[in-house]
Protein backbone atom coordinates (compact mmCIF):
# COMPACT_ATOMS: atom_id res chain seq x y z
CA UNK A 1 0.00 0.00 0.00
CA UNK A 2 2.81 2.46 0.93
CA UNK A 3 4.21 1.36 -2.45
CA UNK A 4 1.41 2.69 -4.38
CA UNK A 5 0.98 5.88 -2.16
CA UNK A 6 4.85 6.09 -2.77
CA UNK A 7 4.28 6.70 -7.39
CA UNK A 8 0.99 8.52 -6.55
CA UNK A 9 3.02 10.96 -4.60
CA UNK A 10 5.23 11.11 -7.46
CA UNK A 11 2.55 12.11 -10.08
CA UNK A 12 1.85 15.46 -7.77
CA UNK A 13 3.14 18.22 -9.89
CA UNK A 14 4.45 20.33 -6.59
CA UNK A 15 6.72 17.00 -5.90
CA UNK A 16 8.64 16.99 -8.99
CA UNK A 17 11.91 17.61 -7.92
CA UNK A 18 11.67 15.77 -4.51
CA UNK A 19 13.89 13.40 -3.68
CA UNK A 20 12.20 9.91 -3.65
CA UNK A 21 13.43 9.62 0.44
CA UNK A 22 11.60 12.71 1.79
CA UNK A 23 8.25 11.34 -0.68
CA UNK A 24 8.75 7.76 1.01
CA UNK A 25 8.67 9.05 4.46
CA UNK A 26 5.42 11.20 3.68
CA UNK A 27 4.30 8.19 2.22
CA UNK A 28 5.21 5.80 5.42
CA UNK A 29 3.39 8.16 7.32
CA UNK A 30 0.23 9.91 5.79
CA UNK A 31 -2.55 7.19 5.28
CA UNK A 32 -4.82 6.75 2.20
CA UNK A 33 -8.45 7.35 2.92
CA UNK A 34 -11.55 6.37 0.60
CA UNK A 35 -14.69 8.08 0.18
CA UNK A 36 -17.78 7.16 -2.61
CA UNK A 37 -19.34 9.52 -4.39
CA UNK A 38 -21.42 11.97 -2.59
CA UNK A 39 -19.87 11.07 0.25
CA UNK A 40 -19.00 13.84 2.90
CA UNK A 41 -15.37 14.42 3.59
CA UNK A 42 -15.69 17.26 6.49
CA UNK A 43 -18.05 19.82 7.57
CA UNK A 44 -18.14 23.56 8.11
CA UNK A 45 -16.66 24.43 11.05
CA UNK A 46 -14.49 21.00 11.63
CA UNK A 47 -11.07 21.29 12.99
CA UNK A 48 -8.15 21.05 10.22
CA UNK A 49 -5.63 18.82 11.87
CA UNK A 50 -3.19 17.79 9.03
CA UNK A 51 -3.27 18.32 4.87
CA UNK A 52 -4.53 16.42 2.43
CA UNK A 53 -3.95 15.17 -1.47
CA UNK A 54 -6.44 14.24 -3.91
CA UNK A 55 -5.22 10.81 -5.39
CA UNK A 56 -8.06 9.82 -7.32
CA UNK A 57 -11.44 11.51 -8.06
CA UNK A 58 -12.26 15.09 -6.56
CA UNK A 59 -13.90 17.04 -3.47
CA UNK A 60 -16.01 19.42 -4.30
CA UNK A 61 -16.54 22.27 -1.55
CA UNK A 62 -19.90 24.48 -0.64
CA UNK A 63 -20.96 26.52 1.30
CA UNK A 64 -23.78 27.11 3.14
CA UNK A 65 -25.21 30.87 3.01
CA UNK A 66 -28.81 32.03 5.04
CA UNK A 67 -30.55 31.89 1.90
CA UNK A 68 -29.13 28.97 0.07
CA UNK A 69 -25.56 26.64 -0.71
CA UNK A 70 -23.29 28.00 -2.86
CA UNK A 71 -20.77 26.07 -5.09
CA UNK A 72 -16.86 26.73 -4.20
CA UNK A 73 -15.49 24.82 -6.82
CA UNK A 74 -13.46 21.38 -6.69
CA UNK A 75 -10.50 20.00 -5.90
CA UNK A 76 -8.76 18.14 -8.55
CA UNK A 77 -6.70 14.60 -8.31
CA UNK A 78 -2.67 15.88 -7.63
CA UNK A 79 -4.44 19.22 -5.93
CA UNK A 80 -3.40 19.81 -2.36
CA UNK A 81 -6.25 21.29 0.73
CA UNK A 82 -6.39 21.36 4.17
CA UNK A 83 -3.43 22.57 6.95
CA UNK A 84 -0.51 22.66 5.69
CA UNK A 85 3.11 23.62 7.74
CA UNK A 86 2.97 26.84 9.08
CA UNK A 87 -0.57 27.86 8.39
CA UNK A 88 -2.75 29.76 11.02
CA UNK A 89 -5.55 27.49 9.43
CA UNK A 90 -7.53 26.03 12.42
CA UNK A 91 -11.29 24.95 11.22
CA UNK A 92 -12.87 24.51 7.83
CA UNK A 93 -14.97 27.66 6.21
CA UNK A 94 -16.90 25.36 4.04
CA UNK A 95 -18.12 21.21 3.85
CA UNK A 96 -16.58 18.77 1.43
CA UNK A 97 -18.11 16.25 -0.57
CA UNK A 98 -16.38 13.48 -2.77
CA UNK A 99 -16.58 13.44 -6.37
CA UNK A 100 -16.25 10.10 -8.05
CA UNK A 101 -14.74 7.65 -5.86
CA UNK A 102 -12.37 9.61 -3.69
CA UNK A 103 -8.72 8.29 -2.33
CA UNK A 104 -7.21 11.17 -0.31
CA UNK A 105 -4.04 11.03 1.15
CA UNK A 106 -4.04 12.59 4.56
CA UNK A 107 -1.00 13.71 6.98
CA UNK A 108 -1.55 14.82 10.73
CA UNK A 109 -0.23 18.23 11.75
CA UNK A 110 1.37 16.08 14.57
CA UNK A 111 4.08 14.40 12.03
CA UNK A 112 4.93 18.59 10.86
CA UNK A 113 7.69 19.04 12.83
CA UNK A 114 9.62 16.04 11.91
CA UNK A 115 8.56 16.83 8.09
CA UNK A 116 10.04 19.90 8.58
CA UNK A 117 13.28 18.76 10.58
CA UNK A 118 13.78 16.20 7.48
CA UNK A 119 11.82 16.89 4.52
CA UNK A 120 13.13 20.01 3.58
CA UNK A 121 12.05 19.65 -0.06
CA UNK A 122 8.38 18.57 0.83
CA UNK A 123 8.48 21.86 3.38
CA UNK A 124 9.30 24.32 1.17
CA UNK A 125 6.55 23.08 -1.40
CA UNK A 126 4.09 22.93 0.87
CA UNK A 127 5.08 26.26 2.27
CA UNK A 128 5.10 27.84 -1.35
CA UNK A 129 1.68 26.24 -2.27
CA UNK A 130 0.17 27.88 0.93
CA UNK A 131 1.19 31.40 -0.16
CA UNK A 132 0.13 30.41 -3.60
CA UNK A 133 -3.30 29.50 -2.06
CA UNK A 134 -3.74 32.73 -0.20
CA UNK A 135 -2.65 35.37 -2.76
CA UNK A 136 -4.81 33.50 -5.70
CA UNK A 137 -7.62 33.50 -3.29
CA UNK A 138 -7.44 37.32 -1.97
CA UNK A 139 -7.01 37.85 -6.23
CA UNK A 140 -9.93 35.93 -7.45
CA UNK A 141 -11.96 37.51 -4.14
CA UNK A 142 -11.62 40.81 -5.38
CA UNK A 143 -11.74 39.77 -9.00
CA UNK A 144 -15.23 37.97 -7.76
CA UNK A 145 -16.31 41.40 -6.33
CA UNK A 146 -15.35 43.97 -8.99
CA UNK A 147 -17.10 41.22 -11.51
CA UNK A 148 -20.28 41.96 -8.73
CA UNK A 149 -20.15 45.59 -8.38
CA UNK A 150 -19.17 45.82 -12.01
CA UNK A 151 -22.85 43.96 -12.68
CA UNK A 152 -24.75 46.51 -10.39
CA UNK A 153 -23.19 49.52 -11.59
CA UNK A 154 -23.42 48.12 -15.55
CA UNK A 155 -27.27 48.04 -15.00
CA UNK A 156 -27.62 51.12 -13.27
CA UNK A 157 -25.48 53.25 -16.08
CA UNK A 158 -27.61 51.37 -18.58
CA UNK A 159 -30.73 52.50 -17.28
CA UNK A 160 -29.63 56.09 -16.53
CA UNK A 161 -28.08 56.42 -20.10
CA UNK A 162 -31.20 55.36 -21.68
CA UNK A 163 -33.20 58.41 -21.05
CA UNK A 164 -31.01 60.99 -22.34
CA UNK A 165 -29.59 58.65 -25.15
CA UNK A 166 -33.40 58.30 -25.80
CA UNK A 167 -33.90 62.70 -25.72
CA UNK A 168 -31.32 63.16 -27.98
CA UNK A 169 -32.22 60.77 -30.30
CA UNK A 170 -36.16 62.39 -30.11
CA UNK A 171 -35.23 65.63 -29.91
CA UNK A 172 -32.57 65.31 -33.25
CA UNK A 173 -35.91 63.55 -35.10
CA UNK A 174 -37.89 66.50 -34.34
CA UNK A 175 -35.44 69.38 -35.10
CA UNK A 176 -34.77 67.17 -38.32
CA UNK A 177 -38.61 67.53 -38.93
CA UNK A 178 -39.28 71.29 -38.27
CA UNK A 179 -35.89 72.24 -40.09
CA UNK A 180 -38.05 70.66 -43.02
CA UNK A 181 -40.14 73.30 -43.08
CA UNK A 182 -37.73 76.50 -43.14
CA UNK A 183 -37.95 76.92 -47.25
CA UNK A 184 -42.13 77.49 -46.48
CA UNK A 185 -41.24 79.69 -44.15
CA UNK A 186 -38.70 81.48 -45.79
CA UNK A 187 -40.84 82.74 -48.35
CA UNK A 188 -42.81 84.26 -46.13
CA UNK A 189 -40.54 86.02 -44.24
CA UNK A 190 -39.17 87.91 -47.81
CA UNK A 191 -42.12 88.87 -48.40
CA UNK A 192 -42.01 91.19 -44.95
CA UNK A 193 -42.46 95.10 -45.10
CA UNK A 194 -40.07 96.16 -42.43
CA UNK A 195 -37.46 98.74 -41.46
CA UNK A 196 -34.20 98.33 -39.50
CA UNK A 197 -35.67 99.41 -35.87
CA UNK A 198 -38.66 97.17 -36.51
CA UNK A 199 -36.19 93.64 -37.07
CA UNK A 200 -34.30 94.91 -34.29
CA UNK A 201 -37.37 95.31 -31.74
CA UNK A 202 -38.54 91.62 -33.38
CA UNK A 203 -34.75 90.18 -32.90
CA UNK A 204 -34.09 91.57 -29.44
CA UNK A 205 -37.41 90.22 -28.27
CA UNK A 206 -36.26 86.62 -29.88
CA UNK A 207 -33.46 86.99 -27.88
CA UNK A 208 -34.45 87.77 -24.72
CA UNK A 209 -36.90 85.03 -24.74
CA UNK A 210 -34.31 82.37 -25.56
CA UNK A 211 -32.40 83.30 -22.81
CA UNK A 212 -35.28 82.96 -20.52
CA UNK A 213 -36.04 79.69 -21.34
CA UNK A 214 -36.36 76.34 -18.39
CA UNK A 215 -36.45 79.56 -16.01
CA UNK A 216 -39.83 79.62 -15.82
CA UNK A 217 -41.99 76.68 -14.67
CA UNK A 218 -45.50 76.88 -15.10
CA UNK A 219 -47.94 73.84 -13.24
CA UNK A 220 -49.67 71.52 -16.19
CA UNK A 221 -52.91 73.67 -15.30
CA UNK A 222 -50.90 77.32 -15.62
CA UNK A 223 -49.94 76.35 -19.38
CA UNK A 224 -52.60 74.88 -20.73
CA UNK A 225 -55.10 77.66 -19.89
CA UNK A 226 -52.03 79.96 -21.24
CA UNK A 227 -52.05 78.17 -24.97
CA UNK A 228 -55.97 78.08 -24.54
CA UNK A 229 -55.22 82.17 -24.44
CA UNK A 230 -52.99 81.50 -27.34
CA UNK A 231 -55.08 79.73 -29.52
CA UNK A 232 -57.86 82.29 -29.13
CA UNK A 233 -55.62 85.13 -29.94
CA UNK A 234 -53.84 83.46 -32.88
CA UNK A 235 -57.30 82.31 -34.59
CA UNK A 236 -58.58 85.94 -34.58
CA UNK A 237 -55.88 87.02 -35.65
CA UNK A 238 -56.07 84.99 -38.95
CA UNK A 239 -53.18 82.09 -38.25
CA UNK A 240 -53.73 78.76 -39.97
CA UNK A 241 -53.14 76.00 -37.64
CA UNK A 242 -52.07 78.19 -34.33
CA UNK A 243 -51.55 75.09 -32.86
CA UNK A 244 -48.33 73.97 -34.23
CA UNK A 245 -47.29 76.85 -32.32
CA UNK A 246 -48.46 77.46 -29.12
CA UNK A 247 -47.15 74.43 -27.12
CA UNK A 248 -43.75 76.35 -28.29
CA UNK A 249 -45.09 79.78 -27.08
CA UNK A 250 -46.01 78.32 -23.95
CA UNK A 251 -42.74 77.19 -23.10
CA UNK A 252 -41.69 80.35 -23.44
CA UNK A 253 -43.52 82.17 -21.71
CA UNK A 254 -44.97 84.13 -24.30
CA UNK A 255 -48.29 85.54 -23.58
CA UNK A 256 -51.28 87.61 -25.77
CA UNK A 257 -50.13 90.81 -24.07
CA UNK A 258 -46.46 89.44 -25.94
CA UNK A 259 -48.40 89.04 -28.76
CA UNK A 260 -50.25 92.59 -29.37
CA UNK A 261 -47.00 94.12 -28.67
CA UNK A 262 -45.69 92.26 -31.67
CA UNK A 263 -48.76 93.20 -33.32
CA UNK A 264 -48.66 96.72 -32.47
CA UNK A 265 -44.65 96.89 -34.51
CA UNK A 266 -46.07 95.57 -37.51
CA UNK A 267 -48.57 95.59 -40.91
CA UNK A 268 -51.69 93.77 -40.47
CA UNK A 269 -50.41 91.51 -43.13
CA UNK A 270 -46.99 90.60 -41.91
CA UNK A 271 -47.87 89.44 -38.72
CA UNK A 272 -48.55 85.45 -39.04
CA UNK A 273 -45.06 85.51 -40.98
CA UNK A 274 -43.14 87.18 -38.12
CA UNK A 275 -44.90 84.83 -35.78
CA UNK A 276 -43.91 82.00 -37.95
CA UNK A 277 -40.43 82.91 -38.05
CA UNK A 278 -40.01 83.31 -34.30
CA UNK A 279 -41.84 80.21 -33.42
CA UNK A 280 -39.32 78.17 -35.70
CA UNK A 281 -36.12 80.14 -33.72
CA UNK A 282 -37.69 79.33 -30.60
CA UNK A 283 -38.40 76.01 -31.54
CA UNK A 284 -35.37 74.83 -32.88
CA UNK A 285 -33.40 76.58 -29.49
CA UNK A 286 -35.64 74.42 -27.55
CA UNK A 287 -34.70 71.42 -29.49
CA UNK A 288 -31.04 72.27 -28.93
CA UNK A 289 -31.35 72.88 -25.91
CA UNK A 290 -33.02 70.02 -24.95
CA UNK A 291 -30.46 68.17 -27.02
CA UNK A 292 -27.58 69.78 -24.90
CA UNK A 293 -28.70 68.75 -21.81
CA UNK A 294 -29.64 65.31 -22.18
CA UNK A 295 -25.93 65.52 -23.87
CA UNK A 296 -24.45 67.10 -20.81
CA UNK A 297 -26.35 64.40 -18.93
CA UNK A 298 -24.35 61.34 -20.56
CA UNK A 299 -21.33 63.68 -20.10
CA UNK A 300 -21.39 63.78 -16.61
CA UNK A 301 -22.37 59.76 -16.15
CA UNK A 302 -19.45 58.97 -18.39
CA UNK A 303 -17.20 61.68 -16.45
CA UNK A 304 -18.36 59.79 -13.36
CA UNK A 305 -17.61 56.62 -14.71
CA UNK A 306 -13.73 57.48 -15.68
CA UNK A 307 -13.67 59.04 -12.17
CA UNK A 308 -15.07 56.03 -10.63
CA UNK A 309 -12.80 53.61 -12.35
CA UNK A 310 -9.93 55.82 -12.31
CA UNK A 311 -9.10 55.24 -15.90
CA UNK A 312 -5.51 56.72 -17.21
CA UNK A 313 -4.75 56.67 -13.63
CA UNK A 314 -1.73 55.26 -11.67
CA UNK A 315 -2.44 52.12 -9.80
CA UNK A 316 -0.54 53.17 -6.81
CA UNK A 317 -1.11 55.42 -4.10
CA UNK A 318 -2.26 58.82 -4.64
CA UNK A 319 -2.87 62.06 -2.64
CA UNK A 320 -6.50 62.54 -3.21
CA UNK A 321 -9.94 64.18 -2.03
CA UNK A 322 -12.31 61.25 -1.84
CA UNK A 323 -15.04 63.47 -1.86
CA UNK A 324 -15.75 63.15 -5.45
CA UNK A 325 -15.06 59.42 -5.46
CA UNK A 326 -18.41 59.18 -2.80
CA UNK A 327 -20.23 61.42 -5.34
CA UNK A 328 -19.25 59.50 -8.34
CA UNK A 329 -20.66 56.24 -6.42
CA UNK A 330 -23.59 58.06 -5.68
CA UNK A 331 -23.73 58.77 -9.26
CA UNK A 332 -23.32 55.58 -10.56
CA UNK A 333 -26.04 54.06 -8.36
CA UNK A 334 -28.34 56.78 -8.44
CA UNK A 335 -31.00 54.59 -10.19
CA UNK A 336 -31.40 52.45 -7.07
CA UNK A 337 -31.77 55.53 -4.93
CA UNK A 338 -34.64 56.61 -7.03
CA UNK A 339 -36.19 53.14 -7.42
CA UNK A 340 -36.03 52.72 -3.55
CA UNK A 341 -37.60 56.68 -3.04
CA UNK A 342 -34.33 56.96 -0.83
CA UNK A 343 -33.52 60.65 0.93
CA UNK A 344 -29.82 60.78 0.60
CA UNK A 345 -28.46 63.62 3.28
CA UNK A 346 -24.74 64.84 2.75
CA UNK A 347 -22.73 65.67 5.58
CA UNK A 348 -19.18 66.49 4.05
CA UNK A 349 -16.79 68.27 5.94
CA UNK A 350 -15.90 71.17 4.10
CA UNK A 351 -11.46 71.45 3.85
CA UNK A 352 -11.31 67.99 4.25
CA UNK A 353 -7.50 67.31 3.81
CA UNK A 354 -6.42 65.25 1.07
CA UNK A 355 -5.29 61.31 1.95
CA UNK A 356 -3.35 58.93 0.35
CA UNK A 357 -5.05 56.57 -0.94
CA UNK A 358 -5.75 53.59 -3.84
CA UNK A 359 -8.21 55.55 -5.13
CA UNK A 360 -9.88 52.83 -7.54
CA UNK A 361 -10.07 50.60 -4.46
CA UNK A 362 -11.71 52.96 -1.88
CA UNK A 363 -14.65 53.57 -5.02
CA UNK A 364 -14.88 49.97 -4.55
CA UNK A 365 -15.42 50.58 -0.72
CA UNK A 366 -18.13 52.88 -1.13
CA UNK A 367 -19.86 50.70 -3.35
CA UNK A 368 -19.97 48.11 -1.29
CA UNK A 369 -21.12 49.76 1.74
CA UNK A 370 -23.57 52.04 -0.41
CA UNK A 371 -25.21 49.42 -2.27
CA UNK A 372 -25.13 47.54 0.73
CA UNK A 373 -27.21 50.36 2.57
CA UNK A 374 -29.87 51.05 -0.06
CA UNK A 375 -30.65 46.92 -0.21
CA UNK A 376 -31.18 47.05 3.61
CA UNK A 377 -33.80 50.11 3.58
CA UNK A 378 -35.78 48.01 0.63
CA UNK A 379 -38.80 46.84 3.24
CA UNK A 380 -38.59 49.67 5.52
CA UNK A 381 -41.00 52.80 5.21
CA UNK A 382 -38.87 55.58 6.03
CA UNK A 383 -35.62 54.96 3.72
CA UNK A 384 -32.81 57.64 4.41
CA UNK A 385 -29.06 57.25 3.61
CA UNK A 386 -26.78 59.62 5.37
CA UNK A 387 -23.15 60.00 4.49
CA UNK A 388 -20.86 61.32 6.78
CA UNK A 389 -16.98 62.73 6.16
CA UNK A 390 -15.00 64.05 9.21
CA UNK A 391 -11.51 64.83 10.02
CA UNK A 392 -10.25 63.66 13.60
CA UNK A 393 -6.54 64.65 13.83
CA UNK A 394 -4.51 63.13 11.40
CA UNK A 395 -7.52 60.59 10.31
CA UNK A 396 -10.40 60.99 8.20
CA UNK A 397 -13.58 59.29 9.05
CA UNK A 398 -16.36 58.23 6.62
CA UNK A 399 -19.91 57.77 8.54
CA UNK A 400 -22.10 55.42 5.91
CA UNK A 401 -25.98 55.15 8.24
CA UNK A 402 -29.21 53.66 6.59
CA UNK A 403 -32.61 53.83 8.28
CA UNK A 404 -32.91 49.65 7.68
CA UNK A 405 -34.45 47.18 10.21
CA UNK A 406 -30.60 46.97 11.93
CA UNK A 407 -28.32 43.74 11.55
CA UNK A 408 -29.39 41.34 13.94
CA UNK A 409 -26.63 41.42 16.93
CA UNK A 410 -26.35 37.49 16.60
CA UNK A 411 -24.66 38.22 13.39
CA UNK A 412 -22.62 41.14 13.95
CA UNK A 413 -19.34 39.46 14.34
CA UNK A 414 -20.14 37.41 11.20
CA UNK A 415 -20.65 39.86 8.35
CA UNK A 416 -16.73 40.09 7.63
CA UNK A 417 -16.11 36.53 7.35
CA UNK A 418 -15.62 35.00 3.71
CA UNK A 419 -18.89 33.95 1.90
CA UNK A 420 -21.34 35.02 5.01
CA UNK A 421 -24.33 37.19 3.52
CA UNK A 422 -27.52 37.77 3.89
CA UNK A 423 -28.91 38.24 0.39
CA UNK A 424 -30.54 35.79 -1.32
CA UNK A 425 -28.90 33.86 -3.85
CA UNK A 426 -27.22 35.36 -7.15
CA UNK A 427 -27.73 38.72 -5.33
CA UNK A 428 -24.52 38.69 -3.04
CA UNK A 429 -21.72 36.77 -3.14
CA UNK A 430 -20.40 37.09 0.83
CA UNK A 431 -17.19 38.48 -0.29
CA UNK A 432 -18.03 42.26 -0.35
CA UNK A 433 -17.02 42.83 3.27
CA UNK A 434 -14.09 41.19 3.37
CA UNK A 435 -13.20 43.04 0.33
CA UNK A 436 -14.09 46.00 2.10
CA UNK A 437 -11.92 45.24 5.42
CA UNK A 438 -8.61 43.97 3.55
CA UNK A 439 -8.60 47.38 1.51
CA UNK A 440 -9.17 49.54 4.75
CA UNK A 441 -6.41 47.26 6.38
CA UNK A 442 -4.39 47.79 3.29
CA UNK A 443 -4.89 51.54 4.12
CA UNK A 444 -3.92 51.12 8.09
CA UNK A 445 -7.44 51.99 8.91
CA UNK A 446 -10.40 50.55 10.27
CA UNK A 447 -14.28 50.14 9.98
CA UNK A 448 -16.68 49.05 12.77
CA UNK A 449 -20.03 48.28 12.89
CA UNK A 450 -23.15 50.02 14.91
CA UNK A 451 -26.12 48.60 14.45
CA UNK A 452 -29.90 48.80 16.05
CA UNK A 453 -33.68 48.83 14.14
CA UNK A 454 -34.00 51.85 12.51
CA UNK A 455 -30.12 52.84 12.07
CA UNK A 456 -26.80 50.88 11.17
CA UNK A 457 -23.38 52.81 10.82
CA UNK A 458 -20.60 51.84 9.88
CA UNK A 459 -17.66 53.72 10.45
CA UNK A 460 -14.22 53.60 7.93
CA UNK A 461 -11.44 55.41 9.66
CA UNK A 462 -8.00 55.50 8.06
CA UNK A 463 -4.80 57.83 8.33
CA UNK A 464 -4.55 60.92 5.95
CA UNK A 465 -0.93 60.37 5.15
Amino acid sequence: MVKDVFHLLKQVPEFVNVPDQQLQWLASNGTANHYKEGDKVFSSGDTIDGFQIVMQGGVTLFVNQPNGRRNLGTYEPMEILGRLPYSRMKAAVAEGFAEGDLILFFLHKDHFPELINQCHEITEVLVHNMTDRVRDFTKQQQQNDKMMALGKLSAGLAHELNNPSAAVVRSAQELKKHLAHTPENFKRVIKIQADDAIVDQVTNFVFKRTQRYGDVSLSLMQKTALEDELTDWLEKTGLENPYDIVETFADFSINTEDLEEIKGWLRPIDVPAVLYWINQVLTTEKLVSDIEEASKRINTLVTSVKGYTHMDQATEKQVADIHPGIRNTLTMLNHKLKKNSIKLVENFQKDLPKASIFVSEMNQVWTNLIDNAIDAMENTDERVLEIKTLLDREFINVYIIDSGPGIPKEIQDKIFDPFFTTKAMGKGTGLGLEVVRQIINQHNGKIELTSKPGRTEFKICFPIK
